[in-house]
């Protein structure tokens, strides 16, 4: 995967921070990981360096949440939450609204994005290639968390249930989003021997909001999408529920993963892990708008355990983590 290289724009890049520390030149245990990061412990995520000289502590920390929808919504909806990661932290917050999720996944593999919430496909790639240490996921106040991905089309589209889309048109979002591609992929052709090209026409949305208004407004037949999306869009009446139809719903899967950069010095990345942990949802903005797929705390996790299901759908899919 070609990573891009992308900059910090207006205020932000006044905040960048130096590039992240030079390569492990040990010879260390890694798995998948990237050559400039070890995994002693065995836990599939990067440790934090044992070099002082390769912590960084910086005045001023970015965060990013992954781009599932229009970034200026969920600028506001982090708004309170960053403020609170101030008090916790002693430092300044920016939010830094990506676009795409190898813009993401580039700014914090080169030291430009310090805490962030990656999606589910994208997090593997974030830890092997960025060195991102995930650590929280949102669940519901009785502590159930995830989504499921659907296949969605329009009434009267003719497409009654997955094999009608043979011939037709499905919307992706992007190769790196769980829901949105490698789910999908992996299902229509383990479960219904169907491939893109051959089977059905596949297109590209870039984000899960297009694709659900593509269908809504009837520019895509069919699209694969987060059903969480979908319930945040339908409560903000963005669209209406009966504008789109389910064809096909998954099992459940992990929704985003928030977490540090592993070179973080470690009161920092502790400091950073209690904000998380011990933030008050009621009243706030972050409350306002996650409620409406039904989360309603910050759960503890291991990306070892919750993000196994996700890597055997990459393996499925003859996805690679290396870096390139």
């Amino acid at each position: 995967m070609k990573l891009m290289n992308t900059l910090l724009s207006g205020a932000a890049l006044t905040f960048a921070m130096s590039l992240a520390g030079p390569a492990a030149a040990e010879d260390c245990p890694r798995g998948d990981l990237d050559k400039r990061f070890c995994d002693v412990n065995g836990d599939l995520i990067a440790d934090t360096p044992t070099d002082p000289a390769e912590l960084v502590d910086p005045d001023t920390l970015i965060f990013a949440y992954t781009p599932v929808e229009d970034p200026a919504v969920y600028k506001t909806a982090w708004s309170d939450f960053l403020t609170h990661l101030e008090a916790e932290t002693g430092k300044n917050v920016v939010f830094f609204p990506v676009q795409n999720n190898a813009a993401q996944i580039e700014a914090m593999r080169s030291g430009r994005l310090h805490i962030a919430g990656f999606n589910t496909g994208s997090n593997p790639l974030a830890v092997n290639c960025a060195g991102f240490n995930p650590f929280t996921i949102m669940a519901s106040k009785d502590g159930n968390f995830g989504y499921e991905m659907e296949i969605i089309t329009y009434p009267g589209s003719g497409i009654e249930n997955v094999e009608d889309i043979k011939g037709k048109q499905l919307a992706f979002t992007s190769p790196t989003s769980n829901s949105g591609f490698k789910a999908p992929s992996a299902i229509l052709k383990g479960d219904f021997d169907m491939l893109p090209e051959r089977d059905f026409e596949p297109v590209y949305s870039g984000k899960h909001d297009n694709s659900i208004l593509g269908v809504a407004n009837k520019d895509y037949m069919a699209a694969s999408i987060a059903n969480s999306v979908k319930s945040r869009m339908i409560s903000r009446e963005v669209i209406t529920e009966d504008q789109v139809k389910v064809i096909y719903k998954s099992q459940t899967f992990p929704t985003t993963g928030f977490g540090t950069a592993h070179n973080l010095k470690p009161e920092l990345k502790e400091n950073i892990r209690n904000a998380f942990f011990n933030f008050e949802w009621e009243g706030t903005s972050l409350q306002a708008e996650f409620e409406k797929s039904n989360e309603g705390q910050f759960l503890e996790m291991t990306y070892q355990e919750f993000w196994e299901v996700i890597r055997k759908i990459d393996t499925a899919n003859g996805v690679s983590y290396a870096c390139e």
